[in-house]
């Protein structure tokens, strides 16, 4: 499971936090859209504001709209911020929400747009949050702790065939129907509410070579269970050519993804914003047939071996980055 880390610096809580995943490849790739005076960058996962923190001290005349659904993380990243005055609008929404987000704003078009996807190191850090299967802990996983259900009320009350196909689909998990027969026959004596018993349920369930590969044998149940409470791949979908239908000409997005099946669903946005989509055979294809987007990353950038050397967080990480390059027609 990709345990991305979008803070950096020192909290201020005080706790020092691991510098922001690829943080120098993500400004250099945003900067010549945002080295333009009135330059607005959306963040659509604040967390602590290690990368909004960036980018406003790299680009001192850009403004900042940053998003998060979690309203601790906006807490905490506010006090982060406070420091740049008007220059930061902080929003409670979940980045799908960005059109209406920019349209309370006033703001029709963008700059710049970065997505740091997954989990924050703040929700992973704090037992409470549930995301991390290395400690015991309610199994709460909501990013937004003030609506939507539990990974407790996933796990105790969807149908055994449901909850198969959430951990194939999200956890590419091949032992699901395994862990799903261990969840029913033990959610019948007594309803999971901690993650230590999930955990143990899961090593006594699998067979002995699927533990020996892979890193904790829970991390793709927890993955899957967390991009189930949150919505994460659903929303992904809307929000990337959302952000894409924001961008100005000459605006550039920036993706961090940290699994396999987040970093396909943007390459395919991006993929499809810069194909040429006119009926073959066309001796001049009209402007609206023309490409939207220029892909600015070969495939995906990977973080360095040194960076993930000094942040085993960035390990799983990718970069893709588009311009977009002309208005709808």
């Amino acid at each position: 499971m990709g345990l991305p880390d979008k803070d950096g610096g020192e909290a201020p809580d005080g706790n020092t936090r691991h510098v922001p995943v690829m943080l120098r490849q993500c400004l250099d790739l945003l900067a010549p859209a945002l080295e333009r005076p009135g330059a607005v960058v959306v963040d659509c996962t604040l967390g602590l504001g290690g990368h909004s923190e960036a980018l406003l001290t790299r680009f001192p005349e850009a403004r900042l709209v940053a998003l998060d659904r979690d309203t601790e993380a906006l807490r905490l990243s506010g006090e982060r911020l406070a420091r740049f005055g008007d220059r930061a609008t902080l929003v409670h929404a979940v980045y799908d929400e960005l059109p209406d987000v920019l349209d309370r704003l006033g703001l029709p078009r963008v700059q710049g747009v970065l997505f740091d996807l997954g989990v924050s190191s703040m929700q992973l850090d704090e037992a409470d949050r549930g995301f991390a299967y290395a400690q015991d802990a309610p199994l709460d996983m909501r990013m937004d702790q003030t609506t939507g259900v539990s990974a407790a009320e996933v796990l105790n009350t969807y149908p055994p065939g449901e909850l198969v196909r959430i951990l194939r689909a999200y956890g590419e998990e091949k032992q699901a129907k395994r862990i799903v027969s261990a969840v029913v026959r033990e959610r019948e004596k007594e309803p999971f509410t901690r993650s230590a018993r999930l955990v143990e349920l899961i090593r006594d369930a699998l067979p002995q070579a699927a533990k020996r590969t892979g890193g904790n044998p829970a991390k793709r149940t927890f993955q899957a269970l967390r991009i189930e409470v949150n919505g994460e791949l659903s929303v992904l979908e809307r929000a990337v050519p959302a952000a894409v239908g924001a961008l100005a000409v000459g605006g550039r997005v920036a993706v961090l993804s940290y699994h396999s099946l987040e970093d396909r669903l943007v390459k395919q946005v991006f993929a499809a914003g810069a194909a040429n989509t006119a009926p073959p055979g066309l001796p001049v294809v009209p402007e609206r047939y023309q490409p939207r987007l220029k892909l600015l990353t070969r495939g995906a950038e990977l973080p360095s071996e040194e960076e993930v050397a000094r942040n085993r967080r960035a390990a799983p990480a990718r970069l893709r980055g588009a311009e977009r390059i002309r208005e709808d027609v």
